[in-house]
């Protein structure tokens, strides 16, 4: 199921918000080989402290599967900011109306490779289906998203391959970056439900509340 963790319920979030750092921390650091920083085992950035909002898969155990982030493109932004060769000298888009999705990763250590629940294909595309329904809620036409050709390849397989790129494909860790963009319409939300095979509502209610610790179950 989706969670999402913005400036408005952050504070209510901060253990899941935790294993989202630490997820990000193995899979761009450790897997991809990004120059990304970490500290005590968990990912951020400067981009993380602009309150962007997050798109959190939780298995039924509560624990993270899958996340992406989304931030205004009218600021600082990682296209703009961190990958702009991609760019080749072009302005990056900046718009109210499109976001920015980075640091999309799911956990390969607790997902299998099937087609069921607890499988990477579910999450990437429940990852994706929350993202662009929360995005349409917000008002948001567009999307732009730094991925690499294996993304890329996922998405298209998926219903959700980007209708167009910026720039230049550029190397990047381990990988070669690419500026990816979608639109936020229902079309696409139906085609990744429809691979999926995701027919039923992936939000968590507002009244979700975070498992409790070993340690707060012990006090």
């Amino acid at each position: 199921m989706i969670l999402i963790i913005d400036s408005l319920n952050r504070a209510n979030y901060p253990q899941t918000l935790d294993e989202v750092f630490k997820l990000r921390a193995r899979v761009f650091e450790g897997r991809l080989g990004w120059d990304v920083n970490v500290v005590d085992g968990r990912e951020t950035d400067r981009f993380d402290r602009l309150d962007p909002a997050h798109v959190v898969s939780l298995d039924d155990d509560g624990h993270v599967v899958g996340c992406m982030r989304l931030l205004q493109t009218t600021g600082p932004h990682m296209l703009a900011d961190v990958f702009s060769d991609i760019l080749e000298g072009e302005p990056p888009l900046r718009s109210a109306t499109i976001w920015e999705a980075t640091r999309f990763c799911v956990d390969t250590q607790r997902l299998d490779r099937g087609r069921g629940r607890n499988s990477i294909s579910y999450v990437t595309s429940e990852v994706m289906i929350g993202a662009f329904e929360y995005g349409r809620m917000a008002g948001i036409e567009d999307a732009v998203a730094v991925i690499d050709p294996v993304m890329n390849r996922v998405m298209c397989r998926s219903g959700n391959a980007p209708y167009d790129y910026l720039g230049k494909p550029t190397p990047m860790g381990k990988v070669t970056a690419l500026a990816a963009l979608m639109d936020v319409s229902e079309d696409r939300i139906r085609r990744i439900r429809d691979f999926a095979g995701i027919h039923h509502d992936v939000f968590l209610g507002t009244d979700y509340v975070e498992p409790k610790t070993a340690a707060e179950v012990a006090a």
